[in-house]
């Protein structure tokens, strides 16, 4: 369902739905509901010879993932110079999903919601017919959005054998969160990542900072596989971990964290986790990284061990520093480790928290563009300070949860979301796409049943005239400014 925020309802006791379908919405009906010209409200087409009918969303001013009224095809298109161009015979890879993070922070924020609030939400964010979202990423002990710091070993002395080893923190609001999202979302591809071992695993003897001790690297294997076995004892599988958060820091000690050299993580993935998690005969896949596109170079050395290319399914990245472009270099160089882009999210104190959906829309698409096969935020659900938080940075969630009235605010990331995660299915493949006006980003995708989906934003102070061709097809699209266009049709 597509509930607006409250500060995003139109002028009118008409549905914006209801009013944008019926045969009424012409130039003079947009300008009277919006207020606005008819360029900017909503996106036009030439029809000459209409062909499959296109189904069309927009998010744009007041507008929130609005379906346009119907158009179609032109036939006997040529591609001209700044036209996009469609090749559905390139197909690259296949979309794994979208979705965000379960952190403790962020399933604390879920589980202060009733249950039928809460049911309601997820049945927004997580089933198949509403956002779909079918990716999450949970941690592996605490991380910076915690209720406090810990990890599933707080021994004060070495415990090499793990006999203190418990998940009992994770039963209380984390695991009951997952197991009613996996409800919703049968579908859901959960992936863990540790931010930091047991303290006494480090070198500082805290969960702040520091490093891992090399002489502990076996029973931390043992550690991951245990969290995965005692995951999968509660219900919850865990179909992916990385072998660190974000492997080049360790914030200055500010937050739960640990800095992985890469001959660390070359020797912990290749000679400990893929043996261990192979011993216990488990089916979890290991990325490396899970940090930002300037590492692009450690990811192309640490692919060169051998035993890290056994058991690598791929690289886990992170958009804080360098470009997507870089995440292309390394499949280039291995095409068959996959690209995977694990966390990103808003920033709470912004002023435009609630309408960046073209910053996050325009960034959907480069990621996809450059090989990652799924879009992971950062929490889900934070309140409206992007609490709990227990480290240095200020984030908002995909939602925010009022930590009084307990309403739900959507984020623009979350529209941004909308665009893609309503549309596009598992097993979809990138296609080819070129060209386009300067301002314009675009991606496409081919569905399994063989549907196709374009998203078009135009981050731009003004408006931009787009034409799309496909083989021997155009449509012309008028794009209005601060945009995000969906097209889907069969």
């Amino acid at each position: 369902m597509n509930i607006p925020d409250s500060d995003a309802v139109p002028p009118s006791d008409v549905s914006r739905r209801e009013f944008l379908r019926s045969g009424a919405v012409g130039a003079g009906a947009t300008v009277a509901l919006y207020g606005i010209p008819l360029a900017t409200a909503a996106a036009q087409i030439v029809m000459i010879a209409p062909r499959t009918p296109i189904d069309a969303w927009q998010t744009v001013g007041r507008l929130r993932h609005e379906p346009l009224f119907d158009f179609s095809w032109q036939a006997g298109a040529i591609h001209g110079p700044d036209d996009i161009a469609l090749d559905p015979a390139k197909k690259k890879q296949e979309v794994l999903g979208f979705g965000g993070a379960f952190t403790d922070a962020a399933t604390y924020m879920f589980n202060v919601l009733t249950p039928d609030a809460r049911a309601e939400l997820f049945h927004e964010l997580f089933h198949p017919s509403e956002m779909g979202l079918s990716v999450g990423r949970s941690c592996i002990g605490s991380s910076d959005y915690s209720t406090k710091p810990y990890s599933y070993d707080d021994s004060p002395t070495p415990d090499p054998q793990l006999t203190r080893f418990s998940i009992a923190h994770d039963k209380q609001w984390i695991l009951p969160m997952l197991r009613e999202a996996r409800k919703v979302n049968p579908e859901l591809f959960l992936l863990s990542s540790p931010w930091s071992p047991p303290g006494w695993m480090k070198d500082n003897n805290s969960l702040m900072g520091g490093t891992i001790r090399r002489r502990y690297l076996a029973e931390y294997a043992q550690y991951m596989t245990k969290f995965v076995e005692a995951y999968a004892a509660e219900g919850v599988v865990v179909d992916a971990v990385t072998s660190q958060n974000e492997v080049d820091t360790d914030q200055d000690g500010r937050m739960p964290q640990c800095t992985w050299p890469q001959e660390i993580e070359v020797g912990f993935v290749g000679q400990h986790l893929g043996p261990a998690f192979v011993k216990a005969g488990l089916r979890t896949k290991i990325w490396l990284i899970d940090h930002n596109y300037n590492l692009w170079g450690r990811a192309l050395a640490s692919l060169q061990d051998d035993a890290v290319r056994r058991f690598a399914d791929g690289v886990a990245w992170h958009g804080y520093l360098g470009t997507p472009g870089e995440m292309t270099r390394v499949h280039d160089a291995y095409p068959d480790k996959h690209a995977y882009w694990t966390e990103g999210g808003p920033d709470i104190t912004s002023n435009n928290y609630l309408t960046d959906w073209g910053r996050w829309a325009s960034d959907f698409a480069g990621i996809l563009r450059n090989w990652s096969r799924c879009i992971i935020a950062w929490n889900l659900a934070l309140d409206e300070k992007g609490n709990p938080n227990i480290g240095p940075f200020p984030c908002g969630g995909v939602v925010t949860i009022d930590s009084k009235t307990k309403a739900v605010t959507r984020s623009g990331q979350f529209w941004a979301f909308a665009h893609y995660s309503r549309h596009v299915r598992r097993g979809a493949r990138v296609l080819e796409s070129t060209g386009g006006h300067a301002g314009v980003a675009h991606v496409a995708f081919e569905n399994p049943d063989e549907s196709r989906v374009v998203v078009l934003t135009n981050r731009g102070a003004s408006g931009a005239t787009q034409r799309i061709v496909v083989e021997g097809r155009a449509v012309v699209l008028q794009l209005p400014a601060d945009s995000i266009t969906t097209l889907a049709w069969t």
